[in-house]
């Protein structure tokens, strides 16, 4: 096809400037072909791979045909997600720029009605919204769609998965009969032709080829890894491509909020996109995410629909999509606006299958990658850490330090004894590379802890010190590259819920109770040391004695037959000092404990709180909330039981109602905390 010029479609001066200050001067194929063909009235039939300007496609004539002195509902919009529709306004917004008193209005759930009814009773000329919004809008009577002039149905395939059809039909038979009515998507499945059959009339079919579904500038390739070892995958492929903007496309929510976790502990900026994220906290992200504020975006197909960034660089499928349809969706977010972009798919069993049906499906080969070993990762960072010394060196973006070298020479050090020190600074204390490479043939690899952030932040050369691989069989022609025998051992969790905190308290407080050896009186020694040298005489008469030691606990159930002991005490001299001072100490001192820790129903109350190990909370993180919220000591804190999806706690009756109070007003890891009396 030859390339077309925006200027050679017959649009307005308005919309060519506002093209014009966008950057753009070249129409892709799918604006080409639909731009006149709207232009003329028709009803049109869109098909093109995701990414390729379908937005712009039918944007530009709905703000051509909008009349800006007209202050009521003239062009419909609808999408299946909330970012979807934001992105489809903000590219009206930038469209219309020029065109004086044509408002745009987008419309979804999670935003507050007033300022959507505010909005339009400012006249909207466009909206762009969900349909079960617009729904409510509709049956409230805010919204009102008697001069509409044309309907679009973007991403319509999506719509309908999402359960969406009967919205849809709601809303086309309340529009009036003579619209124009214009489908986009990127694929047609049945359900868009039954809709296409009852509500167009007469449509223009605007297709790109097959061939063409998966974007050309995008480099696809899959790495055959176990599960257990796809974070590691992950976090080598980062490394050693240096990538500084990707999204990871899961399958699962839960599976969402656990890979952020474990790359945000291994030092990695990322954050999550899923269904059960409020709209402001899904807005956040998004935002942080254009601005480069995130590394890496994880999110699930649905929640992944609006997202519009040109820089990705990056697509990586950590679980492959059930549908083809969604593999296509999901790399078209990369190589954006004729930029390059990859797409890398992490498989495993059966799953190679799936690659197969892909490919079929895409017309496209998809390049099986070799899994990268510990010493590739560890000079790829090396390249890394020297090209921005290089650059620095270069661009001369550096303060002279002539003063300081020059006193180190004099001390005898040599250049490049000194340079190499100034480096193992800038790496932080790390073991050297010998050390490092035994740490991958370990069978166990150690739970990730947040401590690691702050080392891994300071510089990409000191992260992903990634543990669980066989390297030596990392090059069996990209088929795992994993020692099977330690499958299952990395990456697993030990069970926190047999951790209590009275034991530790138990523990600390025996400890008290044991004494330290007592240096005797003046006197003492003289009768003390002999005492080991003369055994006959001794041993038979604390043994005859020794038969009171059952005698010893009765004391400590009752107080008051404190007799027997008081009458042993004038053979006390002839025994071993530490051993009379011992015996009733370390008898006393467990129940003590025992008393306070275990405690009776009286003494503890036992609370449940709606956090648990599946969000991966620990005993001890349980233990550092309380005292952190409510400012209660340690030792009011019992036995912690821990289960799946909630958990139990003991603390003492007196403390329990503040701890409850104060608690139910705490939110932790983004989940509100609900705790009441078991």
């Amino acid at each position: 096809m030859t390339p077309k010029l925006f200027s050679d479609l017959g649009l307005s001066p308005e919309i060519l400037k506002a093209i014009d200050k966008l950057g753009f001067e070249q129409a892709s194929p799918i604006q080409a072909d639909a731009i006149p063909v709207l232009m003329s009235g028709k009803d049109v039939v869109g098909q093109s791979m995701t990414g390729s300007g379908k937005t712009a496609a039918f944007a530009i004539p709905a703000i051509e045909k909008t009349d800006p002195l007209q202050r009521n509902v003239q062009i419909m919009i609808l999408c299946p997600t909330r970012e979807l529709a934001v992105q489809v306004s903000e590219e009206v917004h930038k469209l219309a720029l020029f065109k004086r008193g044509i408002n745009a209005l987008p419309i979804y759930g999670g935003q507050s009605y007033e300022r959507q009814f505010w909005g339009l009773k400012q006249g909207a000329q466009i909206v762009i919204g969900t349909p079960g919004r617009v729904m409510d809008h509709m049956r409230r009577g805010t919204l009102r769609l008697d001069n509409v002039k044309m309907a679009i149905l973007d991403e319509a395939d999506v719509m309908l998965d999402m359960g969406f059809r009967e919205d849809i039909e709601f809303i086309l038979a309340a529009l009036p009969k003579e619209r124009q009515t214009v489908f986009f998507s990127a694929t047609m499945p049945r359900p868009i032709q039954q809709l296409i059959e009852k509500y167009a009339r007469d449509p223009q079919s605007v297709r790109i080829e097959q061939k063409a579904m998966t974007v050309p500038t995008v480099e696809q390739e899959f790495y055959e890894v176990n599960r257990p070892f796809k974070v590691e995958l992950l976090t080598r492929l980062i490394d050693i491509h240096d990538y500084k903007l990707g999204i990871v496309f899961c399958n699962t929510k839960r599976m969402v909020d656990d890979l952020v976790d474990h790359l945000n502990a291994q030092g990695y900026s990322a954050d999550r996109l899923h269904g059960d994220m409020t709209q402001a906290m899904r807005d956040r992200v998004m935002n942080k995410f254009r601005k480069s504020g995130l590394e890496f975006l994880v999110a699930t197909d649905v929640a992944a629909r609006g997202i519009d960034v040109d820089d990705v660089q990056v697509v990586f499928n950590y679980d492959l999509p059930y549908d083809p349809e969604d593999y296509v969706h999901r790399i078209g977010r990369t190589g954006r606006a004729g930029r390059s972009g990859r797409a890398i798919s992490f498989v495993s069993g059966r799953e190679l299958f799936q690659i197969q049906h892909i490919e079929r499906f895409t017309k496209m080969r998809i390049q099986r990658g070799k899994i990268p070993t510990a010493n590739e990762v560890e000079e790829a960072r090396a390249s890394v850490f020297v090209d921005k010394v290089r650059e620095i060196l270069q661009g001369g973006k550096f303060k002279p330090q002539d003063h300081l070298v020059g006193r180190l020479l004099e001390e005898g050090f040599t250049s490049t004894d000194i340079a190499s020190a100034l480096i193992h600074l800038l790496q932080g204390d790390e073991a050297p590379q010998a050390a490092r490479s035994e740490d991958y043939d370990r069978p166990e690899r150690a739970p990730m802890r947040g401590d690691a952030r702050q080392d891994r932040f300071a510089d990409r050369g000191g992260r992903g010190e990634q543990r669980g691989f066989d390297d030596r069989r990392g090059d069996r022609g990209g088929r795992g590259g994993f020692d099977d025998r330690r499958e299952r051992a990395p990456m697993r969790r030990p069970e926190p819920s047999n951790f209590r905190v009275a034991d530790v308290r138990e523990k600390q407080q025996r400890e008290a109770f044991v004494p330290k050896r007592v240096i005797p009186p003046a006197g003492a020694p003289k009768t003390f040391v002999p005492k080991t040298v003369t055994p006959k005489t001794v041993t038979p008469k604390p043994i005859a004695p020794k038969t009171v030691i059952p005698k010893a606990p009765e004391p400590v159930k009752t107080e008051k037959p404190t007799a027997p002991v008081s009458e042993a005490a004038p053979s006390e001299p002839k025994k071993p000092l530490p051993f009379p001072d011992r015996r009733p100490e370390t008898t006393v001192a467990p129940k003590k404990v025992a008393k306070s820790t275990k405690g009776t129903p009286g003494d503890q109350t036992r609370l449940h709180m709606n956090i648990g190990e599946e969000l991966g909370f620990r005993p001890a993180d349980v233990v550092s909330i309380i005292m952190g919220e409510t400012g209660v000591p340690a030792k009011h804190i019992g036995t912690i039981d821990m289960r799946e999806k909630h958990l139990f706690v003991n603390v003492t009756a007196e403390h329990a109602k503040a701890i409850v109070s104060k608690l139910n007003r705490a939110q932790v890891k983004n989940q509100k905390l609900k705790v009441k009396v078991a």
